[in-house]
């Protein structure tokens, strides 16, 4: 019985000892550091103890009553901005993460100081968006989002809303501005 019992502690022990951490600033399908794919609003605080959590109520007019929430690491910098589902429900869970700062990175090494080449090297490219300043590189493997300026595109591809985008027309050190993940 003592045998047993000493075996049973000695492999909890193990398994324990074992366990990884989660990284702070990993992103995956279903988690940005500690924040998860069912992480609630009411919850934030307490799961980004060593952070600060700021919720802005946006303009109503302009913003579709949508509420975000900004979060910054204790020198001040901002990290993330998280966008829930709901607005002003504390049980609401978060629908887009907004990422700010290099540090958080993709299983596959993806920052805000990735260029395009790196995402293109690293997933599959699921759809290119043209927008007014700004083309949009979408990911589905990750449910990533990647903004990039048209500033850094041949001036031909600069202006025009209407013109289709592939990815052979984007400059491989094209930078990232931001990204963001969409649960």
């Amino acid at each position: 019985m003592k045998k047993s019992i000493f075996s049973l502690a000695i492999i909890t022990l193990l398994f324990v000892a074992c366990k990884k951490e989660q990284d702070p600033f990993q992103i995956s399908k279903q988690n940005i550091g500690l924040l998860t794919d069912s992480t609630q609003v009411k919850e934030l605080k307490a799961v980004l103890v060593n952070d600060s959590v700021v919720e802005r109520l946006l303009d109503k007019e302009f913003s579709f009553n949508r509420t975000d929430i900004d979060v910054f690491d204790k020198a001040g910098n901002k990290l993330l901005t998280l966008t829930p589902k709901v607005l002003v429900d504390s049980t609401s869970t978060i629908e887009t993460i907004k990422i700010l700062d290099s540090r958080f990175k993709t299983d596959k090494g993806i920052s805000t100081k990735s260029t395009f080449a790196d995402i293109e090297k690293n997933y599959k490219i699921s759809s290119i968006q043209n927008t007014l300043k700004n083309i949009v590189v979408f990911v589905n493997e990750i449910n990533a989002f990647f903004t990039i300026d048209k500033s850094q595109l041949p001036a031909e591809l600069q202006f025009d809303t209407s013109k289709k985008i592939e990815a052979v027309q984007i400059p491989g050190n094209a930078k990232i501005k931001y990204f963001m993940i969409g649960w």
